[in-house]
């Protein structure tokens, strides 16, 4: 199993994008649970992102909502962002 840590900058977008909003809320725990067991479960569609944010991974919530991470050891990852695929990429 996997530990995520969440930036500070990942605490804020989750309170403006994901708190408030029930619906992708239960999503993103969801995604969450399914991540931390296997991060990559086909399902998630996670994949290593380049350009500017090389370096960094992505998974999906939903159609339009995404988590940007970063492996930082073994068995933790880094929480970096969380928005649609215009808001993080």
């Amino acid at each position: 199993m996997i530990r995520a840590v969440w930036d500070q900058g990942f605490k804020r977008s989750y309170k403006k994008r994901v708190k408030n909003n029930s619906k992708l809320k239960k999503k993103f725990w969801e995604k969450m649970k399914i991540f931390l067991e296997n991060p990559f479960f086909l399902q998630l569609r996670t994949h290593k992102l380049s350009g500017k944010l090389a370096g960094q991974w992505a998974f999906s919530i939903d159609d339009d909502c995404r988590i940007v991470f970063e492996f930082v050891g073994k068995d933790q990852v880094l929480l970096i962002d969380v928005g649609s695929h215009d808001e993080v990429y």
